[in-house]
């Protein structure tokens, strides 16, 4: 195995769509306001949560849109560690049904699933039909961790990148929607953001002896950032980048844009009119004397 991070002379791929250096692609997103599209500057945060609210009901509606039309959608969140990548995938989830929206993160491979093809374990998570699958990390550990700390062969990561693409393909074919987003923060505010970590009991957990060793090889990870991008951004599946140094921002512009890919219709159902509730007066409910209750830790406290 090697862990030097250098030039791969890869197969070329038929389809790769050679946008990496262009401009992001265009913005289609029409639910973020605005005025806090003006600069990167931090969102207030009365203005965050409104158009939050606004997302996550439009992203309701795109459940029921799911539900209803069998569509198979599936989402790779991919980046740097500490870009903010759980946090959009909490917030997107949030409002929806978690038999309709899952996510998917799975832990270092079993001794058994080492022997097995690569895309193996990801496929037994794919999405039925009226489903949505968020993969938090995903297949393309093997062009980043896998192949900066050596934990893959130079064969084995070559031949990722070949198949790859064509796995890829393949379960756009199937009828299968799928969106890749990169989130991108930069060296200083990654570095900010492990230091909270550090002195937030709540967050010392996300700091694992690998995020550690990535601050190390930064400019390792960049490259095979790069490179991964340049043999997998096809035009079935592209790439989306995003700008991750203002954590809001960057879930609002994310869930707007994932939004904007996906045409729905609204079919939220009509509000319900509760039935009158049966009585029995024959019923008598047992004393909670006679329960084992949870104890009030807060008693006398008030708002």
């Amino acid at each position: 195995m090697t862990k030097k991070q250098e030039k791969v002379s890869l197969p070329e791929q038929e389809e790769v769509d050679p946008r990496i250096d262009e401009p992001a692609h265009e913005d289609r997103s029409a639910h973020v306001s605005s005025d806090i599209k003006a600069d990167k500057k931090k969102i207030p945060r009365k203005v965050y949560e409104s158009e939050l609210a606004k997302l996550q009901i439009e992203l309701v509606k795109l459940q029921e849109w799911v539900k209803a039309t069998g569509l198979k959608i599936v989402v790779l969140f991919e980046g740097r560690d500490a870009a903010g990548k759980g946090g959009t995938i909490k917030r997107m989830t949030e409002p929806l049904n978690p038999r309709v929206c899952r996510v998917v993160a799975l832990s270092t491979p079993t001794e058994r699933e080492k022997t097995q093809w690569y895309f193996q374990r990801y496929v037994a998570h794919l999405p039925a039909a009226g489903e949505i699958v968020l993969f938090d990390r995903s297949w393309y550990n093997r062009a980043g961790v896998e192949r900066v700390m050596g934990f893959c062969t130079d064969a084995e990561y070559e031949e990722f990148m070949r198949s790859c693409p064509e796995f890829e393909r393949m379960l756009v074919r199937s009828g299968i929607k799928l969106i890749k987003y990169w989130f991108s923060v930069s060296d200083e505010e990654q570095e900010r953001r492990f230091q909270r970590r550090l002195t937030d009991p709540t967050k010392r957990w996300k700091l694992s002896p690998m995020d550690l060793e990535s601050r190390r090889r930064w400019v390792e990870y960049s490259k095979a950032k790069d490179t991964m991008l340049a043999h997998t951004d096809i035009k079935q599946a592209p790439w989306y980048v995003v700008e991750a140094d203002v954590k809001k921002r960057a879930r609002l512009s994310c869930i707007s844009h994932f939004l904007s890919l996906i045409p729905y219709e609204d079919l939220t159902p009509e509000p319900i009119e509760l039935p009158p509730r049966s009585e029995d007066r024959s019923y008598v409910r047992p004393p909670m004397s006679d329960q084992t209750v949870v104890p009030d830790h807060y008693d006398g406290i008030e708002d």
